[in-house]
Formats: structure tokens, C-alpha cells, sequence
């Protein structure tokens, strides 16, 4: 009897789960489908600033992948190496180190954030990649308006009510908007706290905001912001970040204490290690999404660089770009078991879109621009269709809509052992709590 052939899954987004339910009990015989992930969901990460601004839960930006595997395997654990000669990884899992032969090995982990692009940035930014992140960053933005109800200095009480986002791109923009809401909409319960004190500032290096969308829909997002008090910097860069400023490439400075950056990535690790070509921090990949020089080997999503053959571009690393290079690669994959000959990547895109803030949206869907609630709801309708089973999205459905008619939610969640309760309380845990 043979042994079965393995189709490995690195990743556990956009892409790597599109594929697994893609390929989901539809393998010949003989061949089976591992999934592997170091988280036990898929983060919808476009809607972190969501998160982070309280308009929904963080539970609501998550989906477990095992809700989605109906016959494939899961492991929930790292990739440590990949040896191409062999056809093997090692991963070490809850179980301990596994060594696993592929047949066929899809990478689609995506990319880390970079946080050393500017000085201080590692120390005093605040990155915005994972469910973490935005959790961490909505408890810092509820503990500086609680601080300046009970700071004195005027100096002091306007660093800590300014908030920076740096990067004018999908994440930047969709978090000054959903930011400025949610401070709008907590200053009822912080009465020692003036309008005037709070204060959302937006850079982009660029000469717009949203590049990756059409002119006309970072116009429409421009005109947004400034209109509920984002004050919005186009071609303003930042040099140099500290934990009561923020300098810029001009010689001002801006006084804050909470800077979140939205720009910069670089690849995982892994992709130096395994030895594979890369191009602007992404995969080389063959036009049929194949890694070259590494047989068995493909590459999707976020971490690969894949021409699309519809316009001869780099496809962006956006959700749906990734979910039809996966459909794509889905293909790809069945071909090259049967023999068959393999296509190139090629998709026209349906249109564009981003949330800019709570009820706030622009879109353009087949050449039709839409802003406002309309973009909104279409925005959130996307992401609900890729929610696994019907159960889930009825749920978060009906969530969705409840949150629609009450107030951001403004618990500071922190989460304590009862061990840990005693140092919790100091002023050193405080501190460091940044």
C-alpha cells in the first residue's frame, strides 16, 4: 500500500483558509490536507480598527479555522524550517517537534510588522498587525482619557488626548476614523475632559490618502476625516518617534503620547531560511503561483509578489486578492496531481473599498462609487460572507446589527491571574502598561 502524499497549508488567513476549504474532501485518493497555523483562528484583519475602537468585540474579527476543515488536518503550531532537497518541514507543535514530509508545500503566512523603519518606533510606536494589538491599543487610548481627568498640566492633558496614526493607506485611514468616533462617543462618560482636548492626527508620506484605491475614493476619505476633526497631513513624514513626541521629516514636532503606526512590513523569517528569492519583501513566484527553484513549493496572499496576468500589475495585498489567488492555486493544485497543464493567476478586480470610521465607508463596486453608511454596509456584508457556517454568521449578524444602535463599549479589558493580581496594582505595572 503507498503512502500518502501530503498538501502542507502555512498560514491560517485569507489565503491559506480559502484554499483548505477549497481543497476540503476534494483531493484524490491517496492525498490528504494539512492546515497549519500558530493561531487556532483566521484574524479578519481589515477589521481590526473595528476592534480597536470598540465598535465591535474583538471575538467578532476571529473565526476558528477547525470550524472550517470538514476532513483536513490542523495543527496549530510554527513552522521552523523547510528543507526544499527533502520535501520536509519541521514544525514544533503542542506535541513537540514534528518533522513532516510534503508533496506539495502552499505558504501563505503573510508578513510581519516592521517596527524599526523610524528611531524609537520599536520603543514608543504602537503596531496595529493582530487581535492583540488593537485590543492593547484601545485599553492605552481608555487610559489616557481616564489620565487626563486627573492631570493638571495643560501640557501634559493635550499630549495625552493626541493621538498620531502614522500611514495614510487602508489601516491608517480606517483607524483615525474609527479612533475619532470612539472618542467622540466615550467623552460623555470622562465629564473632566474637554472636546478640545481630544485630538486625532493622520500622516501620509504620499500626496493622498487610500493610493491603493481610485483618486476620487481618497478624496471622498479626505473630506470624511476633516469633517468629524482628523487633521489630516499628506506628503508629512515622521523621523523619529518618542514617548512625549513625534518628529517630522520637516523639523516640527507634534506633542503625544500615543503614536500608532500602520506602516511597514517585512517578510516572516522563515522565507530567509528556506532560502527562497524574494522581491520587495514577497516570494518570487511563477505566473501559476509555483515558487521557482523549489519544486512542490507555492506561495499566496500577503507574502507572495504575484503578476497579475489581467494587467500585467503585482496583485496588492489585499483580502481579495488573496482569496482568488487561493481559488486560483486551488485549481492549480488538482492540475498538476492529474498531469494537467497549470494557469496563470489573472483577476479582474470587482471593485475597492475601506471603512473610515463607525457608520463611514467608500467603495467603488464595478465602476459604481458609493460612500458613507451604504459603502459601510457593503463593507461589513463582504466580511460576513467569509465567515465559516451559518451558525456564525447569523450570530455575529445579529451582533453586528445590536451594536449598530447603542454606544462603543468602553471596558478596559485586562486580563489577570489571580498570582498576578498583587502587581497589578503597583505603579511600576502601571507604567509599564504602556
Amino acid at each position: 500500500m503507498s503512502e500518502t502524499k501530503t498538501i502542507v497549508i502555512v498560514g491560517g488567513g485569507f489565503a491559506g483558509t480559502t484554499l483548505a476549504r477549497a481543497l476540503d474532501g476534494k483531493l484524490p485518493e491517496g492525498y490528504e490536507l494539512l492546515l497549519i497555523s500558530e493561531e487556532s483562528h483566521t484574524t479578519f484583519n481589515p477589521m481590526l480598527p473595528e476592534a480597536l475602537g470598540a465598535s465591535i468585540f474583538p471575538e467578532q474579527v476571529v473565526a476558528p479555522i477547525r470550524e472550517m476543515l470538514d476532513h483536513s488536518r490542523f495543527i496549530m503550531g510554527c513552522v521552523q524550517s523547510i528543507d526544499v532537497a527533502k520535501r520536509t518541514l519541521t514544525t514544533p507543535s503542542l506535541a513537540g517537534e514534528r518533522v513532516i514530509a510534503y508533496e506539495h508545500l502552499v505558504l501563505a503566512f503573510g508578513n510581519r510588522a516592521h517596527t524599526d523603519l523610524l528611531p524609537g518606533m520599536a520603543e514608543h510606536a504602537l503596531p496595529l498587525k493582530t487581535v492583540g494589538d488593537a485590543m492593547h491599543i484601545r485599553n492605552i487610548v481608555l487610559r489616557r482619557v481616564a489620565q487626563i481627568e486627573l492631570e493638571r498640566d495643560p501640557e501634559v492633558r493635550g499630549a495625552l488626548g493626541h493621538f498620531v496614526v502614522v500611514g495614510g493607506g487602508f489601516s491608517g485611514v480606517e483607524t483615525a476614523g474609527e479612533l475619532v468616533d470612539c472618542l467622540r462617543n466615550i467623552r460623555r462618560y470622562f465629564r473632566g475632559v474637554r472636546p478640545d482636548e481630544l485630538k486625532v492626527t493622520l500622516l501620509q508620506g504620499g500626496p493622498r490618502l487610500l493610493p491603493e484605491l481610485p483618486e476620487r475614493l481618497g478624496a471622498a476619505a479626505t473630506r470624511s476625516l476633516v469633517a468629524r476633526g482628523v487633521d489630516v497631513r499628506i506628503n508629512t513624514r515622521a523621523s523619529r518617534v518618542s514617548d512625549r513626541e513625534i518628529e517630522l521629516a520637516q523639523g516640527r514636532t507634534l506633542a503625544t503620547a500615543t503614536v500608532i503606526c500602520t506602516i511597514g512590513t517585512r517578510p516572516n523569517p522563515l522565507v530567509q531560511r528556506a532560502g527562497l528569492a524574494t522581491d520587495r519583501g514577497r516570494i518570487v513566484v511563477h505566473a501559476d503561483l509555483s515558487v521557482p527553484g523549489a519544486p512542490g513549493v507555492w506561495a499566496i496572499g500577503d507574502c507572495a509578489l504575484a503578476l497579475n496576468a489581467h494587467d500585467g500589475q503585482a496583485a496588492p495585498p489585499t483580502a481579495q486578492y488573496a482569496v482568488q489567488e487561493a481559488l486560483c492555486l486551488a485549481a492549480n493544485l488538482r492540475a498538476a496531481i492529474a498531469g494537467l497543464p497549470r494557469t496563470g493567476f489573472s483577476h479582474r478586480s470587482r471593485g475597492s473599498m475601506a471603512a473610515i470610521g463607525y457608520r463611514k465607508g467608500v467603495a467603488e463596486v464595478f465602476g459604481i462609487p458609493l460612500s458613507g453608511l451604504p459603502a459601510w454596509l457593503l463593507w461589513r456584508a463582504y466580511y460576513l460572507s467569509r465567515m465559516p457556517t451559518f451558525g456564525r454568521k447569523v450570530r455575529i449578524f445579529v451582533e453586528w446589527t445590536w451594536g449598530m444602535f447603542f454606544p462603543n463599549d468602553i471596558t478596559h479589558l485586562r486580563f489577570h491571574r489571580s498570582g498576578e493580581l498583587d502587581a497589578a496594582h503597583t505603579k511600576e505595572a502601571w507604567r509599564g502598561a504602556r
